[in-house]
């Protein structure tokens, strides 16, 4: 029996919002760092796979013919690089604070930050704008085809892992409480349910933007993995060879996934 489409969407943006919160507070509380720097690898493969292999290939098939796509898609790289400057889209962090380095911060610093300071209000606004409008990008996927769907809703979350688990390093630095720290990263992590609840109503009656909504989700997918997650993998120099078999494995993961649902 296949779900309703609102509760589909619904369901995605769910997973891709507080399963991605769950995923990073894992990762902060116990992991070690070098697995937080390897599934970078990986996530940069689904986002790239993602972005050329599933979306822009659905746009194209939708009717948008190259000389509309390519420059919305220009366009929209180049949008994300504005807003992310103007701190409203939040992948990369500049303070790269590491985990193990974060908790330490909590402990000495817990007394001194028991409110809403300028920055981290910053980052909290910041992700609840970012989730929202992975909720509109996954709503128009679903719209698309409820494959891509959850293809994109995968892709979502394995950026959102890394990005969520530096928003904690951040929270944890300045005094945060791990607590408090995962219920204000999930309570904005329920955007993306707004946003996909948004998305579902606005972009039904319009189905003729859905190719434009994807080819800018294919811009964000495309700027987070150049911009932000490549750059990393840059600066590591051990484990190369586990950093590219997990970019790899990312990269299989969608291309089995597309041969699957065509």
């Amino acid at each position: 029996m296949t779900l309703p489409l609102l509760l589909q969407i619904a369901l995605g943006c769910l997973a891709g919002g507080l399963l991605s919160v769950l995923a990073a507070a894992l990762v902060m509380f116990g992991l070690p760092r070098r697995w937080l720097t390897l599934t970078v690898s990986f996530s940069t493969g689904i986002l790239l796979a993602t972005a050329t292999l599933h979306l822009l290939p659905e746009v194209l098939e939708s009717g948008l013919t190259p000389h509309e796509a390519f420059p919305l898609l220009l366009a929209g790289i180049l949008g994300f690089f504005a807003l992310e400057k103007f701190a409203l889209w939040r992948h990369a962090h500049g303070n790269d604070m590491h985990p193990d380095a974060a908790a330490c911060e909590d402990h000495t610093h817990s007394h001194h930050h028991l409110h809403l300071d300028d920055g981290t209000l910053s980052i909290l606004v910041g992700d609840g704008f970012h989730n929202f409008t992975d909720g509109l990008l996954i709503a128009a996927a679903f719209l698309a085809d409820p494959a891509l769907g959850w293809t994109t809703t995968a892709a979502i979350i394995a950026h959102e892992v890394p990005q969520e688990a530096g928003d904690f390093a951040i929270l944890l630095s300045a005094g945060w409480r791990r607590g408090r720290a995962l219920f204000w990263n999930g309570v904005s992590s329920l955007a993306s349910l707004a946003g996909g609840i948004v998305g579902y109503f606005a972009l039904e009656r319009a189905l003729e933007w859905v190719p434009h909504i994807l080819t800018l989700a294919a811009a964000s997918f495309l700027y987070i993995a150049v911009a932000d997650l490549m750059p990393r993998l840059k600066r590591e120099h051990a484990a190369l060879g586990w950093h590219g078999l997990l970019l790899a494995a990312g990269l299989a993961v969608v291309v089995l996934s597309s041969s699957h649902s065509h």
